[in-house]
């Protein structure tokens, strides 16, 4: 049996459709996002240090990663000298105000010396871990 129009109850409207859309959002954005540890190079041993400092970045910074071999690794790709030089500069320009420099334990200083020169080079901050050993 039919109910009367005046008894009828009224649902409201239905959200179904808006939980789709508000969720293929979320999903698409958590796959379109970059995430910045891709561009820390897992292989690098980091030395054990006496007070660690966490390895956080902020969205404006470029990661340098330098391998025990002293080749410069930055976003995943292998650059020369004279290559990570336009890097850094051309970061400077697109408004990346900082450069994290990360280091194999057993490269040779002045590989990481090289980046400090081209950051000052630049007028770019930097940050290094500063490697401390267990007394």
């Amino acid at each position: 049996m039919r109910l009367p129009q005046s008894q009828a109850v009224d649902e409201g409207p239905n959200l179904t459709p808006v939980i789709d859309i508000v969720f293929l959002l979320l999903i698409f954005f958590l796959v379109a996002t970059k995430f910045d540890q891709q561009e820390k190079d897992m292989s690098i041993q980091i030395a054990e240090v006496l007070k660690a400092t966490p390895m956080a970045m902020g969205p404006k910074e470029l990661v340098v990663n330098v391998n025990k071999k002293g080749e410069y690794l930055v976003m995943g790709k292998t650059v020369s000298k004279e290559g990570l030089s336009h890097i850094i500069q051309t970061e400077s320009k697109n408004g990346r105000g900082k450069v994290q420099i990360r280091a194999d334990e057993n490269v040779k200083f002045r590989y990481p010396l090289n980046i400090m020169g081209l950051c000052k080079l630049h007028d770019v901050d930097y940050t290094c871990t500063v490697l401390e050993k267990k007394p």
